[in-house]
C-alpha cells in the first residue's frame, strides 16, 4: 500500500489503521472488508464478548427472535468470508428452501411449493459468533471488547477523522473510523460536536411488536415442514413465525402491530395463537414443551439517517448498518442489507491506498447507502398499508404500487412464474423492476378475478389438520 507516512513507523502505526465500532454483522463484515487494504483493523465493542461459543449479549437485544438471512445476504458474505456457510450449516443453522419448506399463509392465501429462494435460519447468537469466529482468522483484525466509543477525534484541519475517544484509556488513533454501532449509534450528536449538521432523518413505524419463545422440537415421522409463518394484514394484524434452531429447538415468534402486540405471559403466549388467521402454529406448540419464558422487543420502526444526503462530511468517517438505516426486522433484511454494505464498502475501497479510502469517505458513504434502498422501499411501502403507521402518507406512485404488489403476492401464492421473480426481489437478489418486466405484468394481470383479501383455508391444501383439531 502506498502511503506518504511509510518512511515513519510511529506515523503508520495510526495512518495504516482502521477502527471499527460495534461487533454486529455490520461491523464483523465491515472490519473484514477494510483488512483487505488496513494493515490493522481494530473493533471496538461496548460488551463483553463470550469466545467459548454463542451467548446472549446486551448489545444486541433482537437476538432472541426469528432472524433469517436471505439467499442474497449468504452469497455476499460468502464472498467475503469463504467458508462461512460450511461453518455456519456445521454449527447447526439450516438451509432451506422458501416457501417450499414452510407452511406460509400470506396476506393472500396459502403459498403451494412453489420455487422462491434459499434461507438460512439459525439463532443470531451462533450467526454473530461463527461470523466473529471466522473474521478473526484474518491476523490483521483485533476485537477489543468491553471499551465503550464515546466521540470522534477531529484532525488538525477540522475537516477529517483522525480516531476516536474511548471511555477507558486514551484515544484510539486510525486513518478509518467505520460506526457500526447499530440502533444505538450516537453518530449525529458526534458530528455536531465536530460542527458538521444532523442528517435529516426519514421515520416509518406500524408500532409492531414480537414476543418469542423456545420451545423442544417433539417428535413427529410425518412431519414433512421445516418452519411456519403466518402473516398477519390490516384487517387482522396479528400473525406468527416457527423456525427450527441448532439442538433440537424451535423458536416462536409472535407478530402484531399497535394494540395487537402480542403478550410475554407464558400462558397469554400460546392463547395468542388462537386468535391466528390459521389454527395451524397453535397446533403444533400446545403439545410442545417450553424452554423460556417469552421475551418481547418493540422497537421495529423503520428509520434512515440520510448522511448520503449531507453537503459536508468529514474525511476517514463511514456510518454502516442499522445506525445509518434500520428496518421493520418482520421482513427479515438487518443481515442481508449489512452484508450488502460491507460488499459496498470493498468495492468503493478496492485499489485504493489507506490515504485514499479517507479522502473517499463522503463517496463511501453514499455507495453504502445505497445497499439499503430496496429493502427499505419494500419494509416502508408494506408498513403503510396499516392505517396506524405514523410517517409520511404514501404518494399516488407508492399506491399504484402497493395494489400492484398485492396481486403479485395472490399470483406468486400458487404461479412458478410469479413466484421465482417475487422471491427474488424479497431476497433481494433481483432489482424490483423484473416484476414490471411485460411477460411478469401479463401473468399477474392474469389472474385479476382472484381477491387479494379473501378467506383463507385453515390448512393448506398439502398440509392437512391434525386429527384432534377440530377443523
Amino acid at each position: 500500500m502506498d502511503d506518504d507516512t511509510d518512511n515513519h513507523p510511529e506515523a503508520h502505526e495510526a495512518h495504516d489503521h482502521a477502527v471499527v465500532l460495534g461487533a454486529g454483522l455490520a461491523g464483523l463484515l465491515a472490519a473484514r472488508a477494510l483488512a483487505q487494504r488496513f494493515a490493522r483493523v481494530t473493533v471496538v465493542e461496548r460488551d463483553e464478548l463470550e469466545d467459548a461459543g454463542p451467548a446472549f449479549r446486551p448489545g444486541v437485544p433482537q437476538s432472541r427472535h426469528v432472524h433469517v438471512l436471505w439467499s442474497r445476504g449468504l452469497e455476499v458474505m460468502e464472498g467475503l468470508l469463504p467458508g462461512v456457510t460450511r461453518e455456519l450449516l456445521a454449527s447447526g443453522a439450516a438451509l432451506l428452501e422458501s416457501p417450499r419448506d414452510f407452511l406460509w399463509l400470506s396476506p393472500a392465501d396459502w403459498f403451494h411449493p412453489v420455487p422462491g429462494s434459499r434461507i438460512l435460519v439459525g439463532s443470531r447468537e451462533l450467526i454473530d459468533w461463527t461470523v466473529r469466529r471466522e473474521v478473526l482468522r484474518d491476523e490483521r483484525i483485533r476485537i477489543r471488547s468491553g471499551s465503550a466509543a464515546t466521540g470522534l477525534v477531529a484532525g488538525a484541519d477540522g475537516r477529517s477523522v483522525t480516531g476516536v475517544r474511548l471511555r477507558e484509556g486514551g484515544p484510539l488513533s486510525a486513518r478509518f473510523v467505520v460506526d457500526a454501532t447499530g440502533r444505538t449509534s450516537r453518530a449525529p450528536a458526534w458530528l455536531a460536536a465536530l460542527g458538521h449538521p444532523a442528517p435529516a432523518t426519514t421515520r416509518y413505524d406500524s408500532h409492531l411488536g414480537y414476543s418469542s419463545r423456545y420451545y423442544e422440537i417433539p417428535p413427529d415421522p410425518a412431519r414433512r415442514w421445516q418452519g411456519m409463518y403466518v402473516q398477519g394484514r390490516p384487517d387482522s394484524p396479528r400473525g406468527g413465525v416457527l423456525v427450527p434452531l441448532d439442538d433440537g429447538r424451535w423458536l416462536a415468534t409472535l407478530i402484531g402491530n399497535g394494540e395487537h402486540a402480542p403478550p410475554t405471559g407464558d400462558e397469554e403466549f400460546l392463547e395468542y395463537t388462537r386468535t391466528l388467521r390459521t389454527p395451524a402454529l397453535h397446533d403444533v406448540l400446545r403439545d410442545a414443551k417450553p424452554l423460556s419464558s417469552p421475551t418481547g422487543f418493540r422497537s421495529t420502526a423503520n428509520e434512515w439517517r440520510h448522511y448520503e444526503r449531507l453537503d459536508r462530511w468529514p474525511a476517514g468517517f463511514v456510518v454502516l448498518g442499522d445506525a445509518a438505516c434500520r428496518f421493520n426486522p418482520v421482513y427479515g433484511h438487518g443481515m442481508t442489507v449489512a452484508a450488502l454494505a460491507a460488499d459496498a464498502l470493498a468495492g468503493a475501497i478496492r485499489g485504493l491506498a489507506p490515504r485514499e479510502i479517507a479522502a473517499a469517505a463522503r463517496r463511501i458513504q453514499r455507495r453504502t447507502a445505497g445497499a439499503a434502498e430496496v429493502a427499505w422501499q419494500i419494509a416502508t411501502s408494506e408498513d403503510m398499508r396499516y392505517p396506524g403507521t405514523e410517517g409520511p402518507p404514501p404518494d399516488q406512485t407508492t399506491k399504484v404500487l402497493q395494489a400492484y404488489m398485492a396481486r403479485v403476492i395472490v399470483g406468486a401464492n400458487a404461479d412458478p412464474e410469479i413466484s421465482r421473480p417475487f422471491f427474488g426481489v424479497l431476497s433481494l437478489s433481483a432489482s424490483p423492476t423484473t416484476l414490471l418486466s411485460p411477460g411478469t405484468v401479463i401473468r399477474v394481470m392474469s389472474k385479476w378475478r382472484l381477491p387479494t383479501v379473501p378467506e383463507t383455508a385453515a390448512y393448506p391444501p398439502h398440509h392437512h389438520a391434525p386429527p384432534d383439531s377440530g377443523a
